[in-house]
């Protein structure tokens, strides 16, 4: 399960602080595919930053005993200097992955980036980055895997590759999802939370939950 204790986040602007969320306790459960679901500027690719660690809340904390991946289609931790291969082994020993062989093989495969895997990512496309990093977040088994509009990474054939694979995810380990795609989201997930004016709740019917989504 993963807790917010009293989170409250805000931004500064010139008219004050702009709160997003404020003294919010809640709990995301376990063992669901979960969708946030909201209308433009309700919070939901904040949420997902802060549930990400990307982003921390001005006050309270969030807690879990799962292990959650990075934003699958973010290039999160590659670094441009360092090669295909050097950046595989390096999220490997960071994320205490045991056989770091093993992983590194399933990474390279995954990514399709051939002879590149040996060249610095800073010599990379956008498309090959992207690549690299959704390859070394898939080939580890998190508990919680955050997808943020991850089926649009590289070309079409590596887009289904990908597709496939967080399903095949999804059955295993939970995802929460932001997306603007419906369908997507009826793919991947089979509850929601909805965001409304600060607040936050758990929807464990999918269909219902993008009823009221659709009524905001």
């Amino acid at each position: 399960m993963i807790k917010l204790n009293n989170v409250t986040k805000y931004y500064p602007s010139n008219l004050g602080k702009q709160y997003i969320l404020k003294n919010l306790s809640f709990s995301i459960p376990q063992n669901h595919n979960i969708a946030i679901l909201g209308a433009n500027g309700a919070g939901k690719s904040t949420l997902f930053r802060l549930l990400a660690g990307s982003e921390y809340p001005n006050k309270g904390q969030i807690t879990t005993n799962l292990s959650i991946s990075w934003p699958v289609a973010l290039a999160t931790g590659i670094h441009a200097k360092m090669t295909g291969r050097e950046n595989t082994r390096f999220i490997a020993r960071v994320n205490g992955v045991a056989n770091i062989d093993a992983y590194e093989k399933k990474v390279k495969e995954f990514a399709e980036l051939g002879v590149k895997y040996d060249l610095p990512v800073q010599t990379y496309s956008s498309g090959m980055r992207a690549k690299l990093a959704f390859a070394c977040c898939i080939a580890i088994d998190f508990d919680v895997y955050l997808i943020d509009e991850a089926t649009s990474v590289g070309d079409p054939k590596f887009k289904r590759k990908a597709k496939n694979a967080l399903l095949q995810k999804s059955k295993s380990a939970s995802v929460i999802m932001v997306s603007h795609d419906l369908k997507e989201i009826r793919e991947f997930c089979d509850s929601a939370i909805i965001m409304y004016k600060g607040k936050l709740e758990f929807c464990n019917d999918l269909e219902i939950a993008i009823e009221k989504y659709q009524a905001l």
